[in-house]
């Protein structure tokens, strides 16, 4: 590929190559190379994407809600022959139940619902603790999705739960652990309050959760979506409602900038 590119810049400094067509050239000369390196796992019904993890740190999360137990008991076998940690989320008791036999040291966290095996881990960010806060103890099921996803991908994580705009002092009473950490995270349902509270009280980043926890006006998180989304407070950015996930994901990607 270099010398095909040289070749392109030499066109173009010859003047035989205009800049447009240099560009796209090289383009299409990178679009080949990433095709032509790309490894995957063709299954019967998914395609693994074993490049996953030399290109964004760690491999294919499984989405395991909308499978069948058969489609998801056949990806995880394979993720484990590739990989020493890994995880899919939204999984079910069964679908550890069949695994379990195959993969041991395979485990299952009932409050978040994911699936993971952590035999290869290590602690990629010391010193750059994530605080993962919730408003309620109703929220802690999405707040789990996203602490064990940071966990897993080799962050340190603080659980700080129940400290939410009803009774604001327990929040003051968790402050300095809250702004002691590099990236907060911060989930809460009913009318999400506590996103725009934190974010007025700490300088690090903000990733803001909606939850579908709350009564009917909640409209199953859209009250909370719309409420962080109009948040005055600097520094915060939302992830879709229940995503603890993304919030996870995204907070290690903060974490690990160097």
């Amino acid at each position: 590929m270099s010398q095909r590119v040289s070749e392109l810049l030499e066109a173009y400094k010859l003047g035989q190559l205009s800049a447009e067509a240099c560009e796209a050239g090289i383009n299409k000369l990178m679009s080949q190379q990433i095709r032509d390196e790309v490894t995957v796992s063709n299954l019967q019904e998914a395609v693994i994407d074993l490049d996953r993890a030399k290109r964004q740190g760690f491999p294919e999360v499984v989405y395991c809600e909308g499978k069948t137990d058969a489609q998801c008991i056949e990806i995880f076998k394979e993720l484990n022959l590739h990989y020493g940690t890994y995880m899919g989320t939204r999984g079910r008791e069964s679908i550890f139940s069949a695994l379990q036999p195959s993969i041991p040291d395979l485990q299952y966290d009932a409050t978040s619902r994911i699936l993971y095996r952590r035999s290869d881990w290590t602690l990629r960010n010391e010193n750059r603790p994530i605080a993962v806060v919730t408003a309620g103890t109703s929220d802690i099921p999405v707040a789990e999705e996203a602490a064990l996803t940071a966990e897993l991908m080799g962050n340190d994580v603080k659980r700080i739960y129940d400290v939410g705009v009803a009774g604001i002092h327990r929040l003051f009473h968790r402050l300095s652990d809250i702004q002691a950490a590099n990236v907060v995270i911060v989930v809460a349902g009913m009318e999400g309050a506590l996103a725009s509270v934190v974010g007025g009280l700490v300088t690090k980043p903000i990733i803001a959760v909606p939850t579908s926890v709350g009564y009917g006006a909640n409209f199953k998180g859209l009250a909370a979506l719309l409420s962080m989304l109009n948040s005055c407070a600097a520094g915060v950015g939302v992830v879709n409602i229940d995503n603890g996930f993304g919030a996870g994901r995204l907070a290690h990607v903060i974490n690990s900038q160097r």
